[in-house]
């Protein structure tokens, strides 16, 4: 049978390198064991557990941390909080949404759901917009592109 501790001392050992707090690393943990729990057949060769484990563990580390940076909010240049602020940043943003409206349906529908949906992952994008996950990446950046260009042709840089 398993040492659960050891092997659970080796699933955190490995998280470390994702540099999670402790609390944090310790739930990534208990997830991997409960994910070996609910997909029965997930574990093939009993010998591997370990790995399997650090394996799923590693993945729900990397999706936190995507997770954790898309939801962190950095404050935008010229966040002051004075009137004129408040006059130049509702100016930009009908600039933008408005630019946004301009856009072909797919970059608008893509730009919506970045902005308001902003957990959702490529794949789920991908199943929203009817295109291939591997295609989000690079209407992404088209799109983005496009959105630039015309912003900076309304004078906003």
């Amino acid at each position: 049978m398993w040492d659960v501790n050891a092997v659970s001392a080796a699933v955190l050992k490995a998280l470390k390198a994702y540099r999670l707090s402790e609390a944090d690393a310790k739930d990534i943990c208990q997830e991997a064991w409960l994910e070996l729990l609910r997909v029965p057949g997930a574990l093939r060769d009993e010998a591997k557990l370990g790995a399997w484990l650090t394996t799923t563990a590693r993945r729900r580390a990397l999706r936190m941390i995507t997770r954790d940076r898309r939801e962190t909010s950095r404050p935008l240049p010229g966040t002051e909080t004075t009137p004129e602020a408040e006059v130049v940043r509702a100016e930009r943003d009908r600039a933008l949404w408005a630019a946004v409206d301009r856009l072909p349906d797919s970059h608008r529908r893509l730009v919506r759901l970045l902005a308001h949906r902003p957990e959702l992952s490529y794949a789920q994008i991908a199943g929203e917009l009817g295109i291939s996950p591997a295609s989000v990446g690079r209407l992404r950046r088209r799109c983005l592109d496009r959105l630039r260009r015309a912003l900076e042709k309304g004078g906003w840089a």
